[in-house]
């Protein structure tokens, strides 16, 4: 595409509230009152923790008792990032190190209880680990994905590696069926896996943008591995094949080799349902789709599966043919509402988009509606943009949706009047909700790519 493409994004805040419904409380069982057993807490991702000796009232006094520095003191290169939550079990919290570490600590004094040096200068999954409780014959254990494309599993209680877990304690994700022809291509697992009785559940950590030739790539394939022996037990294609469901989505061959399409971020569980809810990313390339006209299954989506067997069971698409990069990321929230007196299990969804999607989890139906609204259409020639998009009727929307010169700001005058001349001296685009990127011109239209509602959810 000649020319200047460009794009500002807005990145709003925004605070959940949905009038009229309770969540009544996550189904899987805590494993104890001061633990913190999964990035999200609990599988529902309900991150609700019960305790009750920190407070509003006493926040303010809180003072600090130890701290741990994770760059070493002979590392001499600069600052890396980390997002990941710790784990507690019992006294000892688990946390991932970006300078190529798993550590646990005492969680009262803060000493260093033990320490694994991942190999090769690789690092671990910046989004976390995950534990698994054992079975009696293999002990309890931590899995986290590295950047060398190794799925490890190591001793909670010593660090060192479960030797019958793949080859020596590690599995290698990078598999002729994912890779495809593209085996120098990166591929990780970026976030924490999700547990589920004795599978880990893995997503994808494909890239993204144009990393190859028309959005080509690994596979964004979601994949179950037996959390004793390492061995596959599952994968949901999330690009569909020619005599899969979904395939019809994507115009002509587009779909074939296609990358991305994958589980980048946290997935969550319905436990006693036995239901994996998966939210999956936006193709490859997430910008431009001219070469993958229509919907595009599975992108974008939320699907769900039989957690012991992949099987597909429904799926929700948030965003037809993303061209904003938008995904559908942040782990479902299962809870269940009240409605007219009675309990409904429900899946609460949103994404990078700052809408709220209520859904029924058991069969993928809105539990309050969701129209099919009228949408910008891209003047970038070849782009078929969707001409519809889905919008819940409520809750409102979760960010501002618009932005004009009416709106641009209100507050002292002199900001206001920079504001707009920026946008005069730059003849820049303003618009609403799903407006495609302006081709040779700059355009800006609420929330962005970077949310709205990223990742790390509501």
């Amino acid at each position: 595409m000649a020319g200047l493409v460009a794009r500002l994004a807005v990145r709003v805040s925004a605070l959940l509230l949905v009038a009229g419904c309770v969540a009544v409380g996550a189904q899987d069982p805590q494993q104890g009152t001061t633990d913190w057993p999964a990035t999200n807490y609990t599988q529902s991702a309900n991150r609700y923790s019960p305790l009750t000796q920190i407070t509003a009232d006493n926040v303010a006094t809180l003072q600090r008792v130890w701290s741990v520095h994770l760059k070493p003191a002979d590392f001499t290169g600069g600052l890396r990032e980390d997002q990941a939550i710790p784990l507690v079990i019992g006294t000892t919290m688990y946390l991932a190190s970006p300078y190529g570490a798993v550590i646990a600590l005492d969680a009262t004094t803060g000493a260093e209880e033990w320490r694994f040096e991942i190999p090769d200068n690789a690092v671990p999954s910046k989004r976390g680990i995950a534990y698994w409780p054992g079975d009696g014959d293999v002990p309890p254990s931590l899995l986290f994905g590295a950047s060398s494309g190794g799925l490890y599993s190591i001793k909670a209680s010593d660090g060192t590696l479960n030797a019958g877990f793949g080859e020596s304690g590690v599995v290698n994700l990078k598999t002729t069926e994912i890779m495809r022809t593209f085996t120098d291509a990166g591929y990780l697992l970026l976030s924490s896996p999700t547990i589920y009785k004795n599978l880990v559940i893995t997503g994808a950590g494909t890239g993204e943008g144009r990393n190859f030739p028309k959005g080509t790539g690994p596979a964004g394939d979601t994949r179950a591995w037996d959390a004793r022996t390492g061995e596959l037990v599952w994968t949901f294609e999330t690009v569909p094949g020619p005599d899969d469901f979904g395939y019809d989505s994507w115009a002509g061959d587009s779909a074939r080799d296609r990358s991305g399409v994958n589980v980048w971020g946290y997935m969550s569980l319905d436990t006693e349902r036995g239901i994996l809810y998966m939210p999956l990313g936006a193709p490859n390339d997430d910008r431009v789709g001219v070469d993958r006209p229509g919907d595009n299954l599975f992108s974008s989506s939320i699907v769900a599966v039989e957690a012991d067997t992949g099987q597909y069971l429904w799926h929700f698409q948030l965003v037809h043919h993303d061209i904003w990069d938008y995904d559908a990321q942040s782990a479902p929230l299962v809870v269940d509402l009240v409605r007219g007196g009675e309990l409904v299990p429900a899946l609460l969804v949103v994404n990078k988009s700052g809408l709220l999607f209520t859904l029924n989890r058991v069969t993928g139906e809105p539990i309050f509606d969701i129209e099919e609204r009228p949408v910008p259409q891209s003047d970038l020639a070849g782009e078929l943009a969707s001409p519809t998009q889905p919008f819940p009727v409520k809750p409102e929307p979760l960010t501002q949706m618009t932005i004009s010169r009416d709106n641009l700001y209100q507050g002292e005058p002199q900001h206001q009047a920079y504001c707009e001349r920026v946008v005069d001296d730059n003849d820049m685009k303003l618009g609403g909700p799903y407006m495609p990127i302006a081709v040779n011109r700059y355009s800006m239209s609420p929330p962005g790519p970077a949310g709205g509602i990223n990742y790390w959810g509501p």
